[in-house]
């Protein structure tokens, strides 16, 4: 006898028992909440789209005798039934009494069977849980399928309140550093208060003076920028910036000098621990510092197909049959579509680790276009793209990470995900966990894919085993939502929730954000729509009460609790938290409050400081986000499909159901009969969130002169 193989679909089925049905009928249609009744009067039918395989005459049939479940001897409130299903995938629910009144759950189970299966149903009338379970398996659990059944992932890695800050920007405590100790002006050292593309000041010892402060938020997590030591300028003229944001890399093992030095930042781990609190690094894997420039004086992608990469004889190879495997030696003068040269003599050992000065390391094809294989190939127009297919590449990056892990660090995120190959995480992510969970069981990693889809989101979570990516679909929709857009977004958006769900990850892990140093604000995107004053302070005020009331984990982006608005995206949102110098930063509006040279003391404005609508202590929303969300949808008739807006999403803790509630609402879901010309559902399609472009990547803007480096971030 073939064993039956349960699919990823079933699992969900069996655990449908956390998912009690919830009336979809509105108030206004006058139904009345029902309760369960003595099991002597009462019908549980077991109705779905295999009812005629069973022996009833049609499908979604509550009338039918044939699949009426037994009560269970001795309970008062459970049934169940047995049954022989033939293979295929099917849903199916409960109906009570013959007829469409009540069913549990809300929405349909899905059953896929790679064979027939003896399978007995459930149902429990107290709690309104539905259950399946096979009958027939051979033998006793094996260990691939004990390795099915795992704990669910809330504890700790689910549960965080993130406060990320740019350190430049946050507080200076120790000014001696704000040169970095290099000689010269600006243009050396990176440092001008006054520019928002330079250095301000802020800094480790400032971060320290302030903990206070962000432990008052709630925050359990601080997320730093980029802290390593970056090139401090790149571009002339106009174009001309410092790498204030940390994204500019050269030496991947030292702290940046303008923000202190390793000691101090292990003196901030030990200070944010004894407060109860983490320290997470912001980390870069594919790309260093413009130090690399082209022979050719030209910057234009080329694609493999036009020009191959070449071993240092001269033979075309495609690198990726050597996944995992030993590059054929390369030569910079032949194996790439670019030469790759240093502007000066100082410039070939300025990376740390050495490996990093080789010009083999990198994929040398030229500035990105931000779609197809320059996605991944792509220099981020002039950032060095490193060649991350390259196992020496891999290797490096393992144990430069490793090594932060192991000082006390307890978590990553990472950037620019999407433009690395999936293999690449699919071996950084496991190793890095691995040397990290050594000394620290909970040390956790989360990746930036620009991107509002889940189904693509996830693919890095799943296929690429990283345990998390930060929620850029939320993002998008609660943006739109506070707008004012029909809450079918959510609801559609909520419902994808599932794409994450794996052996080792769900989106119970996402961290959720409003806004950030890349795309800007809350309230400057809401600003753009035009709302202002009190309506203003009120929708993002709606941001982050559904940021912190519901599944994931929050990221505060520093100075929202501030009020900041902001011009834009990238510079113009990431302003001083300290008196400023930058004019454009000091006479910008702010929610709820007075623009001005200031120094943050406290959270400031209403929109911002008072709880809960801004930062409720961790234990009082960690069961709102990890509590039962539903989503009511009213009544209709065949054939018709629901108004914007005239979708009620809500979200509860479990702990908030009454104690004196015997269940839930009943579900109503299907008020007609069923029939071929009835449409089950109509579901809205999720709203894609905003694909980075080259105008968006402002951080990454394109210099006048690429050969003396581009000014970017």
């Amino acid at each position: 006898m073939k064993r039956p193989v349960l699919s990823g679909a079933l699992v969900a089925a069996l655990l449908a028992s956390a998912a009690p049905g919830i009336s979809t009928t509105p108030a206004a249609a006058g139904s009345a909440t029902a309760t369960a009744a003595d099991p002597t009067t009462r019908t549980v039918t077991l109705v779905g789209s295999f009812q005629d395989e069973l022996g009833c005459e049609t499908d979604w049939a509550p009338a039918c005798e044939v699949t009426v479940l037994d009560p269970v001897e001795g309970s008062g409130t459970a049934y169940q039934g047995t049954f022989e299903v033939p293979e295929g995938s099917w849903e199916f629910k409960v109906a009570l009494d013959g007829a469409w009144g009540e069913s549990y759950p809300a929405d349909d189970l899905p059953l896929v069977l790679e064979g027939p299966a003896s399978l007995e149903f459930s149902f429990d009338d107290e709690t309104g849980a539905v259950g399946v379970a096979p009958t027939g398996l051979e033998g006793p659990a094996t260990p691939a399928d004990e390795d099915l059944a795992r704990d669910s992932l809330r504890q700790p890695v689910t549960r965080e309140q993130f406060y990320f800050v740019m350190a430049d920007r946050f507080a200076n405590g120790d000014p001696s550093n704000d040169t970095a100790g290099i000689e010269g002006d600006r243009l050396d050292h990176g440092f001008d208060p006054a520019d928002k593309g330079f250095y301000h000041g802020g800094d480790l010892a400032g971060i320290m003076d302030r903990l206070d402060y962000i432990e008052g938020l709630g925050t359990t997590a601080i997320w730093l920028t980029p802290s390593f030591k970056n090139r401090p300028v790149q571009g002339t003229g106009e174009d001309a910036s410092a790498g204030y944001h940390g994204y500019w890399v050269t030496d991947f093992t030292q702290i940046d000098p303008h923000l202190g030095t390793n000691e101090e930042m292990r003196t901030l781990v030990d200070e944010a621990h004894a407060r109860g609190m983490k320290v997470y690094f912001d980390i870069i894997t594919n790309h260093t510092a413009d130090v690399i420039d082209y022979e050719e004086g030209e910057y234009t992608y080329v694609d493999k197909a036009t020009e191959p990469y070449r071993d240092a004889a001269g033979n075309a190879f495609d690198d990726r049959d050597y996944l995992g495997k030993p590059f054929p030696l390369l030569d910079p003068e032949v194996s790439f579509p670019y030469t790759p040269v240093f502007r000066t003599e100082a410039d070939e050992t300025v990376k740390v680790p050495d490996w990093l000065n080789d010009p083999t390391m990198y994929h040398n094809r030229g500035d990105s276009t931000w779609a197809g294989e320059s996605s991944t190939y792509g220099d981020f127009i002039g950032l060095d793209d490193l060649f991350t297919e390259r196992t020496e590449v891999v290797d490096g990056m393992v144990d430069i990470y490793s090594t932060w892990a192991q000082m006390g660090i307890d978590g990553f995120r990472v950037d620019t995900v999407k433009h690395v190959n999936l293999e690449f995480w699919q071996e950084f992510s496991p190793r890095v966990l691995e040397a990290a969970r050594r000394d620290d069981e909970d040390f956790f990693m989360f990746g930036e894919v620009f991107d509002g889809n889940p189904e693509y989101l996830s693919t890095f979570t799943t296929e690429g085993e990283l345990p998390a990516v930060i929620d850029f679909g939320f993002q998008g929709r609660v943006i739109d939502f506070a707008k004012g857009s029909a809450t079918t977004a959510l609801r559609t958006f909520y419902a994808q929730d599932d794409h994450y769900t794996d052996t080792d990850s769900n989106a119970y892990q996402l961290p959720t954000f409003t806004g950030n140093h890349d795309m800007g604000r809350a309230a400057m995107m809401l600003a753009g729509a035009g709302h202002e004053g009190e309506d203003l302070q009120q929708r993002v005020e709606l941001t982050n009460e559904l940021m912190f009331l519901t599944r994931g984990q929050p990221v505060v982006y520093y100075g929202d609790e501030q009020g900041f608005i902001g011009a834009g995206d990238d510079k113009d949102a990431r302003q001083d938290m300290f008196a400023t110098q930058v004019d454009s930063y000091a006479t910008e509006p702010v929610v709820g409050a007075r623009p001005g040279r200031w120094t943050a003391t406290t959270p400031r404005t209403p929109s911002t400081s008072r709880s809960p609508r801004w930062a409720p202590s961790p234990r009082s929303t960690r069961r709102s986000r990890t509590g039962r969300r539903s989503t009511a949808t009213p009544a209709r008739t065949p054939g018709s499909t629901p108004s914007p807006g005239s979708t009620r999403t809500s979200w509860s803790s479990t702990s908030w159901w009454p104690t004196t509630r015997r269940r839930p609402p009943a579900c109503r879901s299907r008020p007609t009969a069923r029939g071929p010309s009835s449409p089950r559902s109509t579901v809205t399609p999720a709203r894609p969130g905003r694909a980075p472009t080259p105008g968006w990547r402002s951080r990454w803007r394109r210099s006048r002169s690429r050969s003396t480096g581009p000014a970017r971030r």
